[in-house]
């Protein structure tokens, strides 16, 4: 099968069209070859994408393919090539559709666990599909659009990236585009605080509560203890955020004490002559370093035990924990370069108000499924929807139901992990406008939850001592 990508060439500070046009031939002897008066680096394209591929659990076909960069007599160079050669090839497999990349062009680097990598050349090759009539598909920071999805829908949310990254910065910035809170919910949250003390004469606010202990902080200290049994951490973030920074580096025991309220949205404090109940429905952000020395195993001043540190050190955090996580989002470092750009156009104010739509469009439809919202503080937003509801309004399109099918199958989706991604997906199919959950929704939200599925992994194999799913090549989903 045949399939087309647009991308560019750079020539100093213009970028002209280059079609990379993928064809697989019946062969005896699988092979992968780029043609085109390509560079060095952009023949090395071909290991890249079989890496990524194989990083995310894709096989290439047992056939003979063939990458062709036209016009054969322009000069290629550069490793942006390699998002485009693996779209074209993802179309000619029929992993994705072949019309879904009309219009658009694309440059990208790819690593070896199929994450796309910024590059050099993004203005030019904007410009150049611009004056094309085409869209330009390429990396960038996917922070603020995850953390926007989280507001949207309550769902928990794990930044993981070096120090100085921004990853601090951006959960303090949740409760900012979170609607404030309703007279019900103020009079919940105010009675908590009520009971722990923390409440001065005329101190009520309507914002919600951020609550961020330290990590040496104990498991009574987040669920609540001591002799009068008094609310923690959990509970004073009732209606709010907790935000858990060095994910890690808090005790196994204090984590997974957690993992009852996430679920349930309360806590219960035993005592010898009594249990004590307090309400504790939070949202869930975190951050944490790729590895013991926050470093990671890529760039400048890597990681030198990568990346058998970065595994050791997400084995700190249980599966079951990370299984709670409904979005994971690796933050990059913050360079010179970075720190000279203007500031963004867009600002808090912008992006709360796209947050406030969704969760009107939420809470239109438990109206219409006969939920009163003001009651109904557990179906309020689509990280708590119902079965019967997620039933009714989630589910996913023919196409997005057979990619969620084959992430399952695959990927490893426990049933918790498929329930919350049809609560993710819903939540993108809101912020962009759709009464329904279509494929590219679906396809979103795997990615937001591909990473702790692989942490999954990961934890099952430490328990057992078997293999992951990322150590073999497995079918193409």
């Amino acid at each position: 099968m045949h399939a087309s990508v647009v991308t560019v060439a750079f020539e100093g500070v213009d970028a002209r069209r280059v079609d990379v046009q993928v064809q697989q031939l019946s062969a005896d002897q699988p092979s992968f070859t780029i043609v085109g008066l390509a560079d060095k680096a952009v023949a090395e394209s071909r290991e890249r994408v079989r890496g990524a591929f194989a990083g995310i659990g894709l096989a290439l076909p047992s056939k003979r393919i063939i990458a062709n960069l036209a016009p054969a007599d322009l000069r290629k160079e550069g490793n942006h090539f390699d998002l485009p050669v693996a779209l074209a090839l993802l179309a000619s497999m029929g992993v994705i559709p072949a019309d879904a990349l009309a219009g658009w062009a694309a440059v990208g680097e790819l690593g070896l666990d199929g994450r796309i990598a910024p590059v050099g050349g993004t203005l030019p090759a904007a410009v150049a599909a611009d004056a094309m009539g085409l869209g330009l598909i390429c990396p960038e920071a996917n922070g603020p659009e995850a953390l926007e999805i989280s507001a949207a829908g309550g769902h928990n949310l794990l930044f993981v990236g070096p120090p100085g990254s921004g990853k601090s910065m951006m959960a303090a910035r949740l409760p900012g585009l979170l609607p404030p809170l309703t007279p019900k919910e103020l009079l919940e949250t105010s009675m908590v605080w009520s009971v722990a003390g923390l409440i001065e004469r005329g101190a009520l606010t309507r914002e919600r509560p951020f609550r961020a202990p330290h990590h040496s902080a104990s498991m009574a200290a987040l669920t609540g203890g001591g002799l009068r049994a008094k609310p923690g951490e959990a509970s004073l973030a009732h209606n709010g955020v907790l935000f858990l920074d060095e994910l890690p580096e808090y005790s196994a025991q204090a984590l997974d004490s957690l993992r009852q309220p996430l679920e349930t949205g309360e806590i219960v404090v035993a005592r010898a002559n009594a249990h004590v109940r307090y309400p504790a429905r939070f949202q869930l952000v975190a951050a944490m370093n790729p590895c013991r020395c926050g470093l990671g195993g890529a760039g400048r001043g890597a990681c030198g035990k990568a990346p058998r540190c970065q595994r050791d050190y997400r084995n700190r955090i249980s599966g079951p924990m990370f299984d709670r996580i409904d979005l994971t989002v690796e933050v990059p470092p913050v360079t010179a370069a970075d720190m000279a750009l203007p500031p963004p156009a867009e600002g808090t104010a912008e992006a709360a108000a796209r947050v406030l739509a969704a969760r009107e469009m939420q809470t239109d439809r438990l109206r219409l499924a006969g939920i009163d919202p003001e009651t109904a503080h557990d179906q309020a937003v689509n990280a708590r929807a119902s079965g019967e509801t997620l039933d009714r309004f989630a589910t996913p399109d023919d196409a997005g139901r057979a990619l969620l099918m084959k992430a399952g199958e695959v990927g490893g989706l426990t049933a918790r992990g498929w329930t919350r991604t049809l609560r993710l997906a819903r939540t993108i199919a809101d912020l962009d406008g759709c009464e329904g959950v279509l494929r590219r929704h679906v396809a979103e939200a795997l990615i937001y939850r591909r990473s702790t599925a692989e942490a999954n992994d990961a934890f099952d194999a430490r328990r057992t001592g078997s293999p992951t799913p990322h150590e073999t090549v497995t079918p193409a989903w």
